[in-house]
């Protein structure tokens, strides 16, 4: 799995996850936030959507560049 975006909190990188549905992307989001229990990540690392090697390209295309505020927590 390859990781085509980092996000602040599990509800951004959810809504990145529900856009890639949408375009027939199957997707995960690893996060250290104790599965969604705590509203923000316990290692400040964000929270990656992860897809397949082969659906990276696809996916990256799909979501576009991130908004500027994404960018700089990076």
């Amino acid at each position: 799995m390859i990781a085509v975006g980092t996000y602040p909190t599990r509800s951004d990188a959810e809504f990145a996850q529900s856009v890639l549905a949408a375009a027939g992307i199957p997707s995960v989001i690893a996060a250290d936030d104790a599965g969604g229990a705590y509203p923000f990540d316990l290692t400040g690392s964000g929270a990656r959507l992860l897809v397949d090697a082969a659906a990276a390209e696809d996916a990256r295309s799909v979501l576009g560049e991130p908004p500027a505020t994404w960018k700089e927590q990076r």
